[in-house]
């Protein structure tokens, strides 16, 4: 199976919107993979660059947008409104959030684990959708662009080109990019605890 996924990526004529709509679909699952796998393709000529950076910040920007629908329409549910309030530190994080919402939604995309509660959490306390959506827009464009020009610009190297195993670039650097989030969220948490 590894070997046909390797000989289909390396076949130019694989349809570049399949690829597309792959990287949209990947990202809603885990967006770190579809950074990463974008990046690869784009450096191996399988997939343009504008393509591939366009299909992550769809693909983030919807899963992100999705989230906050969720919260905004738990709102509606009592069980749902009862259980948040009931939450021992809801009125703090609210605070938090009312206070400092820009510096809160740009740390979220960038601390792992916090992303699903945070943005579900801002549909639910009704944030304003606008100031939501450039907030995720403005770190999301940082966040992507950062990782996948690293990645690509790796992926383009003559030595890791010539050889067959250009592949393993994806597990390498989703393993570099999982030390380098969890570095950031104990960074983070330690900032928080003070």
């Amino acid at each position: 199976m590894l070997e046909t996924l390797q000989s289909m990526l390396a076949d130019r004529t694989t349809s570049v919107t399949w690829l597309f709509i792959g990287i949209i679909l990947l990202s809603y699952l885990l967006e770190d993979l579809a950074i990463v796998t974008a990046a690869v393709l784009a450096s191996q000529g399988n997939m343009p660059i504008a393509w591939a950076l366009m299909g992550i910040f769809i693909g983030i920007a919807t899963g992100d947008l999705a989230l906050y629908g969720l919260g905004r329409s738990g709102r509606r549910l009592r069980c749902v409104r009862l259980k948040v309030l009931k939450m021992p530190y809801f009125h703090t994080v609210k605070q938090g959030f009312e206070t400092h919402m820009l510096l809160n939604l740009f740390m979220i995309r960038f601390v792992p684990g916090l992303r699903t509660v945070g943005f579900t959490l801002s549909g639910f306390l009704a944030l304003p959708v606008g100031l939501f959506f450039g907030a995720v827009i403005v770190a999301t464009a940082l966040w992507s662009g950062v990782v996948f020009g690293i990645i690509f610009i790796f992926g383009q190297q003559t030595w890791l080109v010539a050889t067959q195993y250009q592949w393993l670039l994806i597990p390498f650097a989703l393993l570099g990019l999982f030390g380098v989030n969890r570095l950031i969220k104990k960074t983070y948490l330690k900032g928080v605890n003070k």
